[in-house]
């Protein structure tokens, strides 16, 4: 237990809706629902977000809040690093997905020379940029801001100068170069993209493991397959978004999309990947309570998050 280490990042400025930052604490409160002893086990690292940039309104349409969000990525970048240099094992419970770049910049810094995979379970791709994205929300684009794109062939949108200039201060947190190559990522249920992540997904050939999939092959099958997409990577870092969940279920996020995983096929794939030894780090974002009902949503993802965390120990 010594090893794992719980880091909180109530951020929630990339997300399109608020109440992310909400979710951590959504989690605690099912775990005391269910009765479960999981967050007395862990002395958890509380990250500082820069909610209060809300207050200040938006001065960038194509990155919102992104003097916010690199401040943001820095903090969770220095505190993953410090971990990893520690050799202990970051759990991240997390508010908005855009704080996902700072832990794979924090990992990749720790250990420069070992190659980074990552595995994306979520229902988008996240690979937007300043230049292609349809909303301006920062959630979208951290696996662009890691495998240092712009992705200009498909622009459509001209960010301002100063914009710009963020964007390029994020992507080079952790050093002027990718943290990650496009071809170790792998997704799973992703199925609610835009025709610029397409063209990505399509360039470098990312490979996407459908719900169908999972359903087809079964979900043991699936996490062997994923792993073995990844069999040259020497450390893997996976990022479970609540609303890879089907939109049935995942009610309290903030872009719950149908099609999506149930619960059980949820914790059965975290435990089942978890258990590979070169998992270095797990990661659950994206609750929104304010969305939801009854905190129906944390329930499940608090699920997840514990019956992970047991595979995790189990197999240490």
């Amino acid at each position: 237990m010594r090893k794992i280490k719980l880091v909180e990042v109530r951020s929630e400025i990339a997300a399109g809706t608020r109440g992310a930052s909400l979710g951590i604490d959504a989690l605690k409160i099912a775990s005391l629902d269910k009765k479960s002893n999981f967050f007395t086990k862990f002395d958890p690292i509380n990250v500082p977000d820069a909610n209060n940039y809300l207050w200040k309104g938006n001065k960038h349409p194509h990155a919102k809040y992104i003097d916010g969000v690199y401040q943001v990525l820095k903090n969770v970048y220095s505190t993953v690093e410090s971990l990893r240099l520690e050799k202990k094992f970051p759990i991240v419970l997390a508010g908005d997905h855009s704080t996902a770049a700072g832990t794979i910049m924090g990992i990749k810094s720790a250990n420069p020379d070992k190659k980074l995979g990552v595995i994306w379970i979520d229902a988008h791709a996240d690979l937007h940029t300043p230049y292609t994205t349809p909303s301006g929300n920062m959630h979208g684009m951290p696996l662009a801001m890691c495998i240092h794109t712009d992705n200009l062939d498909c622009q459509v949108n001209e960010p301002a100068e100063d914009t710009l200039q963020y964007w390029e201060k994020i992507k080079n947190i952790g050093g002027e170069h990718p943290k990650i190559n496009p071809e170790d990522i792998v997704f799973i249920s992703v199925r609610d993209t835009e025709e610029p992540e397409d063209h990505l997904i399509n360039k470098y050939g990312i490979r996407n493991f459908t719900t169908e999939e999972v359903r087809e092959k079964g979900v043991a099958n699936i996490a062997q397959q994923a792993l073995e997409v990844l069999k040259d990577c020497d450390q893997i870092y996976i990022s479970f978004d609540v609303d890879s969940m089907d939109s049935s279920i995942s009610v309290g996020t903030g872009t719950p999309v149908p099609n999506g995983l149930t619960v059980e096929e949820a914790i059965q794939l975290n435990a089942e990947l978890i258990k590979d030894k070169r998992v270095c780090c797990w990661e659950i974002v994206e609750v929104n309570p304010t969305l939801d009902t009854e905190n129906l949503m944390a329930e499940n993802a608090f699920e997840v998050l514990e019956a992970t965390t047991t595979s995790l120990v189990e197999n240490f």
